[in-house]
């Protein structure tokens, strides 16, 4: 016989692994086949087998939760969620963050007496990296294994969701102490580009994935506020690159 539960938590292809052995191993169990698009574990097995059994398997990790199939449509589903939010509560964490950035970094410009835009440019790109390094860093094994779902390197390899928040933090550095402005642009330029292209693909194909980009403490929708945030570092890199040249 085979029945269909619905398995929340996962995120990547090493959670579906992680979850497809612990089913796996539960007595009378055949075949487990987990379709994490839409989060349903298919299970064929030898004999009826009580779901506590399967949720007695996924104990040692919390994060993932199994329910009966025909919960499907009522379960707690973070992107049902924030359907039911308007747009302006789902993307308030990011707003009040750019608006901190620019209003702090527009005063320091104030203080200086003179507005000078590169180097406007480069402290809200300080403050831009270092405030989402931070987010990302509180809770880096979650932030890697979201951002394995959308981004094309972290696809192929799960080290560089790791890599990635301590580039941000690094880049946060570099920009605001001024140190070899030339190579910091180029790798901002590069990294964002490539960030972009897994944000433009997921947006494009309406995937309802989480965005990472505040790491796993806020509840964010990939959408084109996504683009926005990649597609500012990247116009900003570039126009500073091209009054150094």
């Amino acid at each position: 016989m085979t029945h269909t539960y619905f398995v929340t938590g996962m995120t990547c292809s090493s959670c579906l692994a992680k979850v497809k052995g612990l089913l796996s191993k539960v007595s009378g169990v055949k075949n487990v086949h987990i379709d994490l698009a839409k989060a349903e574990a298919l299970i064929d097995m030898e004999w009826h087998i009580p779901i506590a059994d399967f949720k007695k398997a996924l104990k040692d990790y919390p994060k993932y939760q199994l329910s009966e199939s025909n919960y499907h449509h009522f379960a707690a589903l973070p992107e049902e969620n924030e359907e039911t939010k308007s747009w302006l509560e789902t993307y308030k964490p990011i707003l009040l963050i750019f608006g901190y950035i620019t209003g702090i970094t527009l005063l320091t410009e104030w203080a200086q007496g003179e507005f000078l835009w590169i180097r406007w440019m480069n402290h809200f790109m300080a403050g831009f990296f270092l405030v989402f390094s931070f987010f990302k860093l509180l809770n880096l094994r979650g932030f890697a294994e979201s951002y394995c779902m959308y981004d094309i390197i972290a696809k192929k390899w799960n080290g560089w969701g790791y890599v990635y928040a301590f580039a941000e933090l690094a880049l946060g550095i570099v920009f605001l102490t001024g140190i070899h402005p030339i190579l910091t642009n180029i790798v901002t330029f590069v990294i964002m580009t490539v960030s972009i292209v897994g944000v433009l693909q997921s947006v494009l194909n309406k995937k309802k994935i989480k965005c990472a980009c505040l790491g796993d403490v806020f509840n964010l929708p990939m959408s084109s506020i996504t683009i926005i945030e990649d597609a500012l570092m990247i116009g900003m890199s570039g126009i500073t690159l091209a009054t150094m040249f």
